[in-house]
């Protein structure tokens, strides 16, 4: 039986090594059997420990070549049955393009314009890649944090953890080597003797021990600095004594690892983790019971701000995360910076409230229960900034996800005082209208609505601003991840769902209620905002069309 499998197998590495004109490394071997198959390598079923080993074994399917940058490369070896398709691989041309020439030209000639000769669809942008929502991402590197992971053993991990199967194919992606490879910034793929290794990157690492502090210091005073602090503030915390924090169980992985530690209490942006003074309970001393008071750091009576507006007829990735209707629904700018700075603040605030004197500390009393409210919530596992927008019984309100966009029932005894410093970066989701369209029949059907969420589902789209209106950012959308772009606006209009029209009408949802402009304080108003540049290859300014609105017709109706 071992005999008949590895002749299977031979055939089956040197037909998918064939394909691969380049060759492939062995986690892409590994995974492109998984795709192909649905099952992973069958090594201990054969008796190997690797697939590096694996391919040692079959010499006369398997080439192993060295690539420039030292890694290693398997490349397939023809018999007399596929030495045509050997040939044709090889001579296959690589299509190479200069993607910021592709793109500046893109981005000039996709604005509509009143000159626009054929209305009815916008010039090609670049393909969009697949992207784990930032929670994913987060739960990924959570699962790392405590020790690497074999790639065969993530899916058990994963499932043992968050209790459901990480099927990333939901998102876009088509193998798991893609979704590595999405995240190759944070998370790296090492060969090992038993199989491909996942390791968080150093600098998460580096961050985990600066957090660690030998017992030999005492906790200090936190300086807080917020925008708005008044002087009263200043001196309370200047004022607080230092006190020891005890030992603390931290959930790190699947393990839960006993630190013995002192934090210190420094502000130093997003990165360092403030730990709640307790008293040691010390044999002879009186033990001092902890104060009932409001922390120092509790946030009380401030807002988030919001993100600076984006330039105008500019090209932008986005992402939407929460949707309502194709009037009212929620996006996140695809930048590095955001994106890194939104999954850094989830991971700090699970890791400080995680603690259960720091949490205890920080809850909210029932006068601190009501309605414009900022806080944060836990849901399942995570820590989110919210706000309180209505008191629905003695056990539950409702909140305002202020980085994802949606309205939330959550217990009163989830809800925790946000820290000062966890004000700093802006609320990351936007409100958005799809820009020139209203719905036929007056409100949006439910088929129009599901058409929307089906065409926004787990996608990076492109962004093309139009204007904000009373807050709300009206942008059309365009998906580039098929052969041909696909703009959101016209299949609306085709379906029948939808009329165009030359301007944008106020969403009759947001009028009824916009809980961002109700609770999230423009950024105009916290000092001098700069535009946002986000950090993306889509990204570039059209050119000056010399007018502020630009038209195009369609079908005798203006766009």
């Amino acid at each position: 039986q071992q005999a008949q499998l590895m002749e299977v197998l031979k055939k089956e590495v040197r037909a998918m090594l064939i394909a691969a004109k380049a060759g492939l490394t062995p986690e892409q071997l590994e995974e492109q059997y998984m795709a192909m198959v649905c099952k992973p390598l069958p090594l201990r079923d054969l008796g190997f420990q690797s697939t590096l080993e694996l391919v040692t074994q079959m010499p006369e399917v398997v080439q192993i070549c060295s690539s420039k940058n030292g890694a290693l490369i398997l490349k397939a070896i023809a018999d007399d049955s596929t030495k045509g398709i050997a040939r044709l691989v090889a001579n296959q041309k690589v299509k190479t393009r200069k993607a910021s020439k592709k793109t500046a030209t893109k981005a000039n000639s996709t604005f509509p314009t009143k000159n626009s000769k054929n209305p009815q669809s916008f010039h090609p942008l670049s393909a969009g890649t697949p992207v784990l929502p930032a929670v994913v991402k987060a739960e990924l590197q959570d699962l790392l944090s405590s020790s690497p992971l074999l790639l065969a053993d993530l899916d058990k991990a994963f499932l043992r953890r968050f209790g459901r199967a990480f099927q990333y194919r939901q998102y876009g992606f088509l193998s798991m080597f893609e979704v590595l490879r999405s995240m190759s910034d944070s998370i790296a793929v090492e060969q090992t003797k038993a199989g491909s290794l996942l390791v968080l990157r150093k600098y998460l690492a580096s961050k985990i021990e600066q957090q660690e502090v030998p017992q030999t210091s005492a906790a200090e005073v936190p300086s807080l600095e917020p925008t708005c602090e008044t002087k009263s503030c200043y001196q309370a915390a200047a004022l607080m004594d230092s006190e020891p924090v005890q030992t603390q169980a931290v959930d790190l992985g699947d393990h839960l690892k006993q630190v013995n530690h002192l934090k210190i209490l420094a502000r130093q942006d997003l990165q360092d983790v403030c730990t709640t003074p307790v008293c040691y309970e010390t044999p002879g001393l009186e033990q001092f019971p902890p104060t009932p008071e409001i922390p120092p750091d509790a946030v009380q009576d401030r807002s988030l701000c919001s993100l600076p507006p984006l330039r105008r007829r500019c090209l932008v990735g986005v992402i939407v995360e929460f949707i309502v209707s194709p009037s009212q629904f929620y996006i996140h700018v695809c930048s590095t910076e955001a994106s890194y700075k939104l999954q850094d603040l989830m991971f700090e605030m699970r890791h400080v409230y995680s603690h259960k004197v720091a949490s205890d500390k920080y809850i909210m009393p029932e006068s601190a229960v009501r309605p414009g409210q900022l806080c944060c919530v836990m849901v399942s596992k995570w820590w989110y900034r919210v706000i309180i927008h209505r008191v629905i019984n003695d056990q539950e309100v409702e909140v305002f996800c202020a980085d994802y966009g949606h309205l939330q029932i959550v217990q009163k005894s989830w809800l925790r005082f946000l820290k000062w410093h966890y004000l700093k970066l802006p609320a990351q989701a936007i409100p958005c209208s799809l820009a020139w369209v209203k719905p036929v029949e007056g409100t949006w059907s439910s088929a129009a609505i599901l058409l929307f969420k089906h065409l926004c589902r787990f996608k990076e789209l492109v962004g093309i601003v139009d204007e904000y209106v009373d807050g709300v950012l009206y942008l059309f959308l365009c998906d580039t991840s098929t052969k041909e772009d696909v703009y959101f606006h016209s299949v609306l209009r085709d379906m029948g769902y939808a009329d165009v029209c030359g301007e944008n009408i106020p969403s009759q949802e947001f009028e009824e209620l916009n809980p961002s402009a109700l609770y999230v304080q423009p950024s105009g108003k916290q000092g001098n905002a700069e535009v946002v540049e986000p950090d993306l290859r889509l990204q570039q300014e059209s050119r000056d069309a010399g007018s502020k609105t630009a038209t195009l017709k369609l079908n005798g109706a203006e766009l």
